[in-house]
């Protein structure tokens, strides 16, 4: 008896000794990107063309007039920053609620074709319809919720299977994406440019009127996500798994695609869809924070901090401005192709 303690205790020492270093490193990691954020938003606040010392800053953001500070700061760029934070914090969350669910790094939203849905509807919007503005976020909105269920609809066979709504979901996206080129191909100059500037994804010119459908969906289905992130970790396991374990699994997954397809589209209308942001967070965060604990709100600020640096290096760091997706793009892209090709000689399976 005697033996079998002194065998056990040490053993269960370490555990938790594993535990307290993976909870120490999870909240230095989190405090890390908190920090990075913030600071990302205030240099994106201060600096540009023209410098602005943090003490005006301050002023603008509390609502007094300050010369030159109040048009540039206030106007310009506080709603570009703040919606750089929603939508990076929405692409990441919900991409990472994708590839959780799904156990799959390649399930976020820009690849199996939620994103391409929300284009092609504002295509359509802009070019056959000759919509703008509020008009062309709601088509986005609507058909990014409708290609998530649709696709959840064909990939339904006595429960959901992550492999089969992936391929699914590429087919799905290279459709929509054949009507975007299609109506593109067919637009006047003028609605070409417009739609151009809104697929690439993009934060000129933002306003507080984009930016606050935004936050209050991130408000709402963040929440959502994060109260879920338990039957989401155990979805990880198999269905059957997580249905023994108390999940109602396809609840459970209905609400999850619902609430993160939902991120999507809202983040969508108000920035494009921004390349790889919902793609590259969530593998990101997993590094930094090793195995173990949920990856929702890493990835978020993850993606949060991507787009605050993606945005301003689109602005600042070469002879052209760029747009945000663009840079994010450049970013991604590689990325996508070293995940396969690992992936090709590990011999796994994406």
């Amino acid at each position: 008896m005697t033996s079998t303690l002194s065998g056990t205790l040490p053993a269960a020492r370490i555990v938790a000794h594993g535990r307290r270093r993976r909870a120490a490193r999870r909240r230095v990691v989190m405090l890390t990107l908190a920090v990075l954020v913030a600071a990302a938003f205030a240099v994106t606040l201060m600096a540009g063309h023209t410098f602005y010392p943090p003490g005006d800053v301050v002023r603008v953001v509390l609502g007094e007039q300050v010369p030159g500070a109040s048009f540039t700061v206030g106007r310009l760029r506080l709603p570009r920053a703040v919606l750089a934070v929603a939508a990076g914090f929405s692409f990441g969350l919900a991409g990472v609620t994708f590839q959780t669910m799904l156990r799959n790094p390649l399930a976020s939203p820009d690849i199996i074709g939620i994103s391409s849905g929300a284009s092609a509807a504002a295509a359509v919007a802009i070019v056959s319809l000759g919509l703008g503005g509020m008009q062309v976020s709601v088509f986005a909105i609507v058909a990014a919720l409708a290609v998530s269920l649709l696709m959840y609809a064909l990939a339904f066979r006595d429960g959901v299977a992550g492999t089969r709504l992936i391929l699914i979901g590429i087919g799905v996206a290279a459709i929509l994406d054949s009507v975007t080129s299609y109506v593109l191909s067919r637009a006047a100059e003028w609605d070409l440019q417009e739609a151009t500037r809104w697929l690439t994804g993009s934060l000129n010119g933002v306003t507080w009127t984009q930016v606050l459908p935004a936050l209050i969906a991130l408000a709402v289905l963040g929440p959502v996500l994060l109260a879920l992130a338990r039957d989401l970790s155990a979805l990880q396991l198999g269905d059957d798994t997580a249905s023994a374990l108390g999940v109602r699994v396809e609840r459970t997954r209905i609400a999850v695609i619902v609430a993160a397809a939902g991120l999507i589209a809202f983040a969508t209308a108000g920035a494009g869809p921004i390349a790889f942001v919902a793609f590259l967070s969530g593998p990101i965060a997993a590094r930094l924070l090793g195995t173990g604990g949920s990856l929702l709100v890493p990835a978020g600020l993850v993606g949060a901090l991507l787009v605050l640096v993606a945005d301003f290096l689109g602005q600042f760091a070469f002879d052209t401005r760029f747009p945000v997706g663009v840079v994010t793009g450049v970013l991604g892209a590689p990325y996508l192709v070293y995940l396969i090709v690992r992936t090709h000689r590990s011999g796994g399976s994406l």
